[in-house]
């Protein structure tokens, strides 16, 4: 199984546990806001780390972003799948012309 997608299972597992046990049985307590919240403050530190060229520091807070994301995503009933078939969708699309087309 891959990386991601063995993330998303553990998560997916915790959702249930005990709040006072789990961080993410914690975090889908609070609701999806609050996962929301902690996505956002998790790609604001990858965007200082980036700025900040601190590459060890990018490591670990991108690794946080993807956790919140992959969070996020199983509260929503979604998958690195369903991210994998939009980027599939738009393999060979300017990047461009697909935001154009989202503007419509």
């Amino acid at each position: 199984m891959e990386r991601f997608d063995q993330l998303l299972a553990t998560i997916i597992e915790r959702r249930a546990a005990d709040p006072g046990s789990s961080y993410v049985a914690k975090l889908t307590a609070k609701g999806r806001a609050k996962m929301a919240q902690k996505l956002g403050e998790e790609a604001v530190e990858t965007v200082i780390a980036a700025v900040a060229d601190d590459r060890t520091e990018m490591v670990g807070e991108a690794a946080d972003l993807m956790f919140h994301l992959a969070v996020l995503l199983a509260d929503m009933g979604l998958s690195f799948d369903d991210i994998r078939a939009e980027l599939a969708r738009r393999e060979g699309v300017s990047g461009i012309d697909e935001k154009a087309k989202r503007a419509t």
